[in-house]
């Protein structure tokens, strides 16, 4: 089970990045997946949970887990899920466990990491990349975030945004072979 890290901490407090900032070898992939929720609010769903506004967020509506399913019509390399919580807003909405799952669709998911966030306020980075260091993304259909506890033992739970990242392909143009890691981009021209 991981924890996330953060740049700050103050009296035990997690503080997130205020900022998103995210590598350029990185490019979004949600709006080449169907996003849908295990429950919302009526004006709180995806659409509020993927409008980059931090000001609106997904709300659940029934019991937990809560479940944010992001489905690819084909197989996809991910790298980085980031999301955006804030417990000074939110509070017994703010979600403390989180499990992330991935798989070909929903008869087969299985975690991949595990999450807590004590008092969280920002963007908060959760590698999708294995234990092994050549692992850098995985290869997926389906992500899921699945909700599993909130602060104070709230039920339902507030999100604000989340994104989804995966390797950027074809960095150098006309380029025949597509490659992801820095490593062999450095050695990719051939004279």
């Amino acid at each position: 089970m991981a924890t996330t890290e953060s740049e700050g901490e103050e009296e035990g407090k997690l503080v997130g990045n205020q900022h998103l900032v995210v590598d350029s070898d990185l490019q979004e992939m949600a709006k080449r997946a169907a996003w849908s929720v295990s429950s919302c609010k009526p004006g709180n769903g995806v659409l509020a949970l993927r409008d980059d506004n931090l000001d609106t967020y997904w709300q659940s509506d029934g019991a937990q887990p809560h479940l944010v399913n992001i489905q690819f019509q084909k197989k996809v390399k991910l790298h980085l899920l980031v999301l955006h919580v804030d417990f000074k807003l939110d509070e017994s909405y703010t979600p403390s466990k989180l499990s992330i799952r991935s798989g070909d669709g929903f008869h087969n998911l299985k975690e991949i990491k595990s999450v807590e966030l004590v008092k969280p306020v920002g963007w908060f980075y959760i590698s999708l990349s294995g234990s092994d260091p050549r692992e850098t993304f995985i290869n997926t259909f389906m992500l899921q975030l699945a909700v599993l506890s909130n602060h104070l033992n709230g039920g339902d739970t507030h999100v604000r945004q989340i994104k989804v990242y995966g390797p950027r392909l074809n960095l150098i143009p006309h380029q025949p072979f597509q490659f992801t890691s820095k490593e062999f981009i450095a050695y990719s021209i051939v004279r």
